[in-house]
């Protein structure tokens, strides 16, 4: 009988080297999720526009540009219709509310722009409204913060669309350009500007005649802050001579 054929040599295994102990992985968290961009309030702005309102109403007769409660009155309404259209925040874009906005806006400044005339020629022409250094002082005061709150709503509503337009998206190149613009890295993520920043523009333009940490990139922008730097730099001009001259 033949022999079965023997069976091939085995090569040596080479003995494995023990395998480290895998470290469990930490659970992925969840990508975070995107929120919706919630509007400024409403009352900063609404509450600029009611100190308007009152300062017309302490102007004398002569320095208005109708009677004490036309404009008041019709600024009111304007204001009422806005916070009924979008009450609480700012948030909601609609062509009627825009129209409404600037129709406000139109009305402050025409009455502001006309008390300023009226006191400037009433100060030329020694009229009796500056006659003393009180209504001088109380007169021209109320002028110029008339025309600090006229010129802060303007930059308010026209910079980017308004305040809702901004909320949804902010222009590639601002019109006015603030600080958290200019170094994003000290501004809160998706920063935009809000009423209080150009109430302290307009203050700060009515007072340095120029622009201070926000600079104006667009011609409307600059124009209007040229505009604002001039007139107030005529009232507080001839407002301080008028008080030299009463009082010497």
């Amino acid at each position: 009988m033949s022999r079965p054929p023997a069976p091939p040599p085995q090569e040596p295994q080479e003995p494995q080297e023990p395998q480290e102990p895998q470290e469990p992985q930490a659970p992925q968290e969840p990508p975070p999720q995107q929120t919706e961009p919630v509007g400024e309030a409403r009352w900063p702005m609404a509450a600029a526009v009611v100190t308007a309102m009152v300062l017309t109403l302490l102007l004398p007769d002569s320095l208005r540009i109708a009677p004490k409660w036309v404009l008041p009155s019709a600024e009111g309404l304007l204001l009422l219709a806005l916070i009924a259209g979008d009450p609480g925040r700012i948030d909601r874009r609609s062509a009627a509310l825009r129209a409404v906005s600037i129709t406000l806006v139109a009305v402050l400044a025409l009455g502001a722009v006309w008390s300023t005339v009226q006191l400037i020629d009433d100060i030329i022409h020694n009229g009796s409204e500056t006659a003393d250094a009180t209504s001088l002082l109380q007169t021209g005061g109320t002028v110029w913060a008339g025309t600090v709150l006229a010129f802060s709503l303007l930059y308010f509503e026209l910079d980017g669309g308004g305040a809702a337009a901004r909320l949804h998206r902010m222009p590639p190149t601002p019109a006015l350009a603030f600080p958290q613009q200019f170094s994003p890295e000290l501004a809160a993520p998706d920063w935009r500007p809000h009423y209080v920043d150009y109430l302290y523009l307009g203050l700060t333009n009515a007072t340095a005649f120029s622009p201070t940490d926000v600079m104006p990139l667009a011609p409307w922008a600059k124009l209007t802050m040229a505009v604002q730097s001039l007139v107030s730099l005529v009232i507080l001009g001839l407002v301080v001579a008028r008080a030299v001259n009463v009082l010497t």
